[in-house]
């Protein structure tokens, strides 16, 4: 997931919301959360579902559930932006690694951007 043009927009209590609106949506579907790290613009978030929700469908439910809310509660977002995220986004099932793998990827990726920089 990634906010429209790449802006640093999911800082602060925009990241804690976000977060509480993915384990609700997660909750709601049935869904298991198993990483979740928020960039101030982007997000990486692996999660479970069963075998009748395609990637892409639980991606667009995350998505479409976070971006009414966050923009109601957070008008910044509304007013800078017609839209909050990219509509584009990049899903993959785990087979050829292991879920520890994609774990430990994506726990790393607030240390990861540090040293970028």
């Amino acid at each position: 997931m990634c906010p429209k043009y790449r802006r640093r927009v999911l800082g602060g209590r925009v990241a804690v919301r976000l977060r509480e609106l993915i384990g609700q949506k997660a909750a709601e579907k049935g869904w298991e959360v198993i990483a979740f790290e928020v960039m101030l613009d982007h997000v990486h978030l692996f999660a479970r579902h069963g075998p009748k929700a395609s990637a892409a469908y639980v991606a667009n439910k995350f998505n479409g559930s976070a971006s009414r809310v966050l923009r109601s509660e957070f008008p910044r977002l509304k007013s800078q932006r017609p839209t909050l995220w990219s509509s584009s986004f990049s899903v993959a099932s785990v087979g050829a690694v292991t879920a520890g793998m994609v774990e430990k990827y994506i726990s790393t990726q607030r240390e990861r951007s540090r040293t970028k920089k």
